[in-house]
């Protein structure tokens, strides 16, 4: 069983991007990564080829920063490495740049890929998510915030990246049939320097809006302010081995009182029925699950 994995990324350094963590949490489990390196304003591309010159594959790009409708220009990019890995590859692993696998779910994610590699009906598998926010011990629990996307596709079914590059879809539109399987993703895209998230912020939304939309709903300031959040968990486990030395050098301070939730009441009656009956009301499904 050959298996490619695959991501994007430009400028991982100017915004504080842990994307060496990203594709190290999942080379153990892939035969080569391609990595589509867009044009940036520091020294990603040099990052990159430090990483492991054996396995990762580099293709550099450059973005078309016009294409502002829904993010598209995110999927696009990610169907360039997407389209580069090899032929012969049954799976590929989609990894995005503020995303860590655990090192805990391995075992897992390499029994599943075995259990249904000759299953066609299988389109790709659904991973759970964790969302980190402000700082790596708060997890954010409010029902706005994804909590399943397909981060292994088939590599030759008709299968391309969708929409921003969340998920994925086949042939004309249509939804991938998926099995759900014991792994999570570890989502890092809101734990990183206030400063470095405030320049992604004025400059990430540029992807979907003009510079007006962003003059008018992005505050200018030096820092970001994550008090903004609604509602946090404390995470009581461990994070991935390759994030432990970015943990260590955090330097900003961020502390939210759990037990002062300000979570939207529509997400709370969610929440009870979904703890009361197990269905989960009105949450998107970006797949068919199997």
């Amino acid at each position: 069983m050959k298996v490619s994995g695959f991501t994007l990324v430009r400028n991982a350094i100017k915004y504080d991007y842990p994307v060496m963590e990203a594709i190290q949490s999942i080379l153990p489990l892939c035969d080569e990564v391609v990595v589509a390196v867009g044009n940036s304003d520091d020294a990603t591309l040099d990052l990159i080829k430090s990483i492991h010159p054996t396995k990762i594959r580099i293709i550099e790009t450059v973005w078309d920063n016009t294409l502002r409708e829904g993010g598209r220009v995110l999927a696009i990019e990610t169907n360039k490495a997407f389209c580069a890995t090899a032929a012969d590859s049954g799976w590929c692993f989609y990894i995005q740049a503020d995303e860590v696998i655990h090192e805990k779910y391995h075992d897992n994610i390499r029994t599943a890929m075995l259990k249904w590699k000759d299953d066609p009906s299988v389109d790709g598998l659904l991973f759970n998510y964790l969302h980190f926010y402000g700082a790596y011990e708060y997890v954010a629990d409010a029902y706005n915030w994804y909590r399943k996307e397909i981060r292994i596709v088939r590599r030759n079914n008709g299968v391309y990246s969708h929409g921003d590059a969340q998920g994925f879809r086949k042939k004309e539109n249509e939804k991938l049939c998926v099995k759900l399987i014991d792994a999570y993703v570890y989502h890092y895209g809101w734990v990183k320097d206030p400063q470095a998230q405030q320049r992604k912020q004025e400059t990430f939304h540029l992807l979907w809006h003009d510079e007006k939309w962003v003059e008018k709903h992005i505050t200018k300031t030096n820092k970001f302010d994550y008090s903004q959040i609604d509602s946090l968990q404390l995470f009581g486990g461990t994070h991935p081995t390759v994030m432990l030395p970015r943990i260590a050098r955090q330097d900003w301070t961020f502390v939210f009182d759990v037990r002062k939730s300000k979570m939207k009441w529509k997400y709370r009656l969610r929440r009870w029925i979904e703890q009361k009956f197990g269905w989960s009301v009105g949450e998107y499904r970006n797949y068919k699950q199997l």
